[in-house]
């Protein structure tokens, strides 16, 4: 039985604003020929390692409980898997599709700005492929695998400083490491365990983390980790020389694709729209003067 590989979307902070679907195309989306993955270097350029400017606190402890190789590993084999399933049914966007090509110029801009959210990055395979599906989504997995869907760059109309705070964001994800603290906290409870089995059990979870199968691609992140996404992805991306406006732009063009409707039960546990303007607002005057040292450096 093969995976469902849009069945991931429920793990991005854009599910509450996806477009259903059954199926990669839809009548009148573009057919892609397959093509070879792009891989990024997350070392192709030096950035700075100056100190945080957005205040997310430190990384949960819990995630310690799962081994961060054999969840990236698991990643790694599962993002496989969605683009040979996206590639036989030529929904996957060639090498010069200039869509694609915008999305890695983006990623060369970010990349080089994210060891220091998480050291691991610097070894991290970064990957970038475009999806061609009219849902309004975008992911990243552990490890640094990331797709865009071609309906949240179309439908949306997304400026280049927007795209990257999308970008930004889903990294942010991968880089606090969401996935395995969510996966860490599900097994724990699920096998219902005390703190001290917790500290003894590192081997079950371990395998657990080995084993996970679909779970990656149904986990659901915390209010508090959508929060820390959007503040982290936001100082990613002004490092980058992306303007610290757009993401306030990018969420008032989220709102208005899904209606205003601010009353789904998606919302109990993610912040809403205007929430989210809020926080990100409050935090532009932190990162303005990043921005405007990485313009003058471009």
């Amino acid at each position: 039985m093969t995976t469902s590989w849009l069945s991931f979307a429920t793990m991005c902070w854009l599910c509450d604003f996806k477009t259903p679907s059954s199926r990669t195309t839809a009548p009148g989306e573009h057919r892609w020929n397959a093509r070879r993955g792009f891989l990024l270097a997350a070392g192709a350029s030096a950035a700075g390692t100056a100190l945080a400017q957005v205040d997310v606190g430190s990384a949960s402890s819990m995630r310690n409980l799962v081994p961060a190789e054999t969840l990236e590993n698991s990643a790694r084999q599962q993002y496989a898997q969605v683009i040979a399933d996206a590639r036989a049914k030529n929904a996957l966007a060639p090498t010069g599709h200039p869509q694609l090509q915008r999305l890695h110029d983006i990623a060369k801009r970010l990349i080089p700005h994210t060891a220091q959210w998480n050291p691991r990055a610097k070894e991290w395979k970064w990957q970038v492929n475009l999806i061609g599906s009219k849902q309004l989504n975008a992911w990243c997995m552990p490890g640094g695998k990331i797709a865009f869907y071609t309906g949240i760059l179309d439908q949306l109309q997304l400026t280049d400083d927007e795209a990257a705070m999308i970008m930004g964001h889903e990294m942010a994800h991968a880089l606090r490491e969401h996935a395995r603290e969510r996966m860490a906290k599900s097994q724990v409870t699920g096998l219902g365990l005390s703190i001290a089995s917790q500290l003894l059990g590192l081997g079950q979870l371990g395998n657990v983390a080995a084993d996970m199968g679909t779970q990656l691609l149904t986990l659901k992140y915390s209010r508090d980790d959508e929060t820390e996404a959007d503040l982290v992805g936001l100082e990613i991306a002004v490092r980058a020389g992306y303007k610290p406006e757009a993401s306030v732009s990018l969420w008032k063009k989220m709102q208005a694709a899904s209606g205003g409707n601010n009353n789904a039960s998606f919302l109990s546990t993610h912040p809403s729209g205007a929430n989210r303007i809020q926080e990100l607002e409050a935090n532009i005057p932190k990162v303005q003067h990043l921005y405007e040292q990485a313009s003058k450096g471009q």
